[in-house]
């Protein structure tokens, strides 16, 4: 995670992308933080990163999609974030994440971010039958007690089936996250 000093007019934000419904659509939310002066470095968990359009992603972002770690002799292409989102965050990655568990390269990024106390915001997305499990409850709690802000759980699910995600949810909190 450690790059020379970039430009301080150019805000990086890392958008964590897990395997839920709402990762189809992430070049909505994508669309909306660029609008916004971000830098978007999209990085996938291994399931997401089946279920997304790298190559488009790539394309809308300027940057490649990362899912899997750089090799020791390869150069770090990430350059240092000022922010990080997670949406949508799935029950596995918030509890393995909650746990410091570091398996993936998504979930190295997150551990290093809460380290680092760089700015989070977290949407959890996932099933109520999920949400009732007791490490659910725990593992926000352990994450929101580290300074995560966290939407409420499934807060991006549209209003009605076939409207568009509520990307709004997770603009305005990092909006406030960032004050």
């Amino acid at each position: 995670m450690t790059t020379p000093a970039k430009p301080s007019t150019v805000r990086v934000l890392y958008l964590v992308v897990c395997a839920a419904p709402p990762a189809r659509e992430i070049g909505e939310l994508i669309d909306l933080l660029q609008r916004r002066g971000w830098s978007v470095q999209v990085i996938a968990t291994p399931t997401a990163a089946a279920w997304i359009d790298s190559n488009a992603l790539a394309h809308q972002t300027g940057h490649s999609v990362r899912a899997t770690p750089r090799s020791p002799d390869d150069p770090n292409s990430l350059p240092l974030a000022d922010a990080v989102v997670v949406a949508p965050a799935t029950f596995n990655t918030i509890n393995k994440w909650a746990g410091g568990i570091n398996d993936t390269f998504a979930l190295g990024i997150l551990n290093e971010a809460l380290g680092a106390q760089l700015p989070i915001v977290v949407s959890p997305y996932a099933k109520p039958s999920l949400t009732a499990h007791p490490a659910f409850g725990r593992s926000l709690a352990a994450l929101r007690d580290a300074g995560v802000h966290l939407t409420d759980t499934e807060a991006i699910r549209p209003a009605k089936d076939g409207q568009p995600f509520r990307w709004s949810v997770v603009l305005d909190a990092l909006t406030w996250r960032m004050q």
